[in-house]
């Protein structure tokens, strides 16, 4: 039964401290399956030119996935785990463009050029540290390598210290049609313990504008487990943001992991909420979301019933990419810029993560690829397998049997004897020819679809991955 079905208070009772402590375990978020983890040096930048040659000679006029990567930010919020350089020197932009157009120069001259493109997304950092000029040229670059269409799903995230409503104007007449508007948490002692102050009231202003300029769709990033935040205070942010209604809303765990992100040693873990009250805000997020409306789409993601990802999990239409949910079919995937990564048919590969690696190796004439990954069957079928869970929450081993030529009941004999105990604590029913995810195993799919995740389970140290709740 679908979420928007059932009582967002009985899906609050579903969700009890004791279930979700019995699956809070660190895993991974399945943007790509194998995981970024599993990348290697042995996959480079020639291995790229190939895949990118491959995909122009299979389908020459399939539509593109593109990710631009944008690393700057002027101030440093101290939970981000992200790939950014923080700078208040906006001269230093002029270089990184000379660089991004080098690269797309490479790709285009590889992939050809006038592919059309479905899905466009700026991330970053803060695409916003971009001047308006200087998104307009990186836009008029995208524009002579590819073919952006008028149904094209153009989107960027928005620091929203850095725009105006004036600015919006100017990105919408660039061809924006989404917004995804970092927000976190509204309650000033928490913003202030994670360096990222920015008032509801600039937040709601500029969603009204957005609404005015006829942007299809706005999103809204909120973070739970914060410094300084309680269930009460968070739910406070859960009823402002409900109350600007926008068409999306990510609602992800903060993962305290200071051996890796420098960032977060600024964070004093005698402030951060202990497990209960992350349990509770966690409860009182999809209790507050569902009860004012939103559908659960899976993993993070809420969306108003209107929203195209709303219709896409009804319809069974979900795919998932770098960017999380999409609505977009399983396309390939062309990502430029620092540590940007992509996915071309049966590769992933990703770019050097620092400045002066990225730039050295564009001035060279070369792509600047330092790692990837090509599938082999297996993971073929396994990609299949996690994404028909973590996407559509269904299943079908004819499906399976039918495209990989296996029988499941065999080649899965250990993932389905494990999910058994899954099925015992409710989070899916086993059917005689079907996994089926449950309402409430929807709220922690990442556990069943890691049953499947042949790397993970061989891995000795999971403690590079957030937990699930």
């Amino acid at each position: 039964m679908p979420t928007a079905l059932i009582p967002a208070s009985d899906i609050r009772a579903l969700l009890t401290e004791e279930f979700l402590r019995k699956f809070d375990t660190p895993g991974p978020r399945y943007t790509s399956y194998p995981t970024a983890d599993r990348f290697g040096e042995t996959f480079g930048p020639g291995d790229t030119l190939q895949v990118l040659s491959d995909l122009r000679a299979r389908s020459p006029s399939a539509p593109l996935s593109l990710y631009i990567h944008i690393p700057f930010c002027e101030q440093l919020c101290y939970y981000c785990g992200c790939n950014k350089i923080i700078t208040k020197h906006h001269e230093r932009a002029v270089q990184y463009l000379d660089m991004l157009e080098a690269e797309l120069a490479l790709v285009v001259r590889s992939l050809g050029v006038g592919r059309p493109v479905s899905q466009l997304h700026f991330g970053g950092g803060s695409p916003t540290f971009l001047s308006d000029d200087e998104l307009a040229r990186v836009m008029a670059a995208l524009g002579a390598a590819f073919r952006l269409t008028p149904t094209s799903e153009i989107s960027i995230e928005v620091d929203p210290r850095t725009v105006t409503p004036q600015r919006l104007a100017h990105f919408r007449s660039l061809g924006f049609n989404r917004l995804s508007f970092g927000v976190q948490d509204f309650d000033p002692e928490v913003q202030k313990a994670v360096h990222r102050e920015q008032s509801f009231d600039m937040v709601r202003g500029l969603m009204l504008s957005a609404r005015e300029l006829g942007y299809e769709s706005i999103n809204a990033d909120l973070i739970y487990g914060l410094p300084r935040q309680t269930p009460e205070s968070f739910a406070r942010t859960i009823e402002q943001i409900s109350e600007l209604r926008p068409d999306r809303i990510a609602l992800y765990a903060y993962a305290h992991l200071p051996e890796r992100f420098k960032p977060q040693r600024r964070i004093h873990e005698a402030d951060l909420p202990v497990p209960a009250h992350r349990i509770a805000m966690l409860g009182g997020a999809v209790e507050g979301f569902l009860a004012r409306g939103y559908d659960y789409i899976g993993m993070d993601h809420f969306a108003l019933p209107q929203d195209s990802l709303a219709i896409a999990k009804r319809e069974g239409r979900l795919h998932r990419n770098f960017q999380g949910y999409s609505t977009q079919h399983d396309c390939d995937l062309v990502a430029l810029g620092v540590s940007a990564i992509g996915r071309v048919g049966s590769a992933y590969y990703q770019n050097a993560k620092t400045l002066p690696e990225y730039y050295e190796s564009i001035q060279r004439g070369q792509l600047p690829v330092v790692r990837g990954y090509a599938l082999n069957p297996d993971d073929e079928l396994r990609r299949s397998v996690i994404m028909a869970l973590m996407c559509q929450g269904r299943l079908e081993f004819d499906e399976v049997e039918r495209q990989f030529s296996v029988v499941v009941d065999a080649y899965f004999a250990k993932e389905l004897a494990a999910l058994r105990a899954m099925a015992d604590a409710g989070l899916v029913e086993l059917e005689a020819r079907a996994v089926q995810v449950t309402v409430v195993g929807w709220f922690l799919v990442r556990a069943v679809a890691m049953v499947f995740d042949r790397h993970l389970q061989a891995a000795q140290d999971r403690r590079r991955f957030s937990k699930i709740v």
